[in-house]
């Protein structure tokens, strides 16, 4: 269930956060494939009816292509300082010469995504349809989205430049990129969930 799970018999208003609780509790208990998509129907129903002009304590749940061109822009937003700021290049060095720095970055890459999505609730996010049942689309979208953002703006500009079939000489322009993700990875988390970006 969600955070905000509560009993039969509490005061408080009900939301849209508990409207979604009833209806993933619903599609846990139906028996035939027909009838869970039509409690996913509601739920998208669901999602398009709340309060439009609420910025925040709204349901997020889908990652559909719109989704991803908000990330698309989010990463972009700021994704072009990184581009045209030296210092991108300068700490991608760095990190290709210390590899550990490296899985480091990735790491905090994908840990502040999963920390904007999930736990900072700035939105009620909720996993709809997992890759392989398990893997939520919305961080791989958002951390591709920001990844392939940061590649091709910084190749396109002419901040890396790729050796193809030359593994080593690539090894800091992949550093460079891996680094422009970062910051462009928090733009298009907020970028997604955020109403109106």
């Amino acid at each position: 269930m969600s955070r905000k799970q509560r009993a039969p018999d509490d005061d408080d208003d009900p939301d849209m956060g508990d409207l979604f609780d009833d209806l993933q509790h619903l599609e846990s208990l139906v028996d035939s494939d027909h009838e869970r998509e039509r409690v996913r129907e509601a739920m998208q129903t669901a999602t398009k009816v709340q309060d439009q002009d609420a910025v925040f304590g709204r349901v997020v749940w889908g990652f559909g292509a719109a989704d991803l061109a908000e990330a698309a822009l989010g990463a972009l937003l700021f994704g072009v300082p990184m581009a045209v700021e030296g210092g991108t290049n300068e700490a991608g060095a760095f990190v290709a010469a210390n590899p550990s720095f490296f899985a480091v970055t990735v790491l905090a890459t994908v840990g502040t995504v999963l920390g904007i999505l999930y736990v900072a609730e700035f939105q009620d996010v909720r996993v709809a349809n997992p890759i392989l049942g398990f893997v939520p689309r919305r961080p791989v979208g958002v951390l591709s989205a920001s990844f392939v953002t940061a590649v091709a703006l910084l190749t396109v500009w002419g901040r890396v430049v790729w050796t193809p079939g030359d593994l080593a000489a690539n090894w800091e322009p992949l550093c460079i990129c891996v680094v422009a993700t970062f910051p462009m990875a928090i733009g298009a988390a907020l970028g997604d969930i955020l109403p109106g970006s």
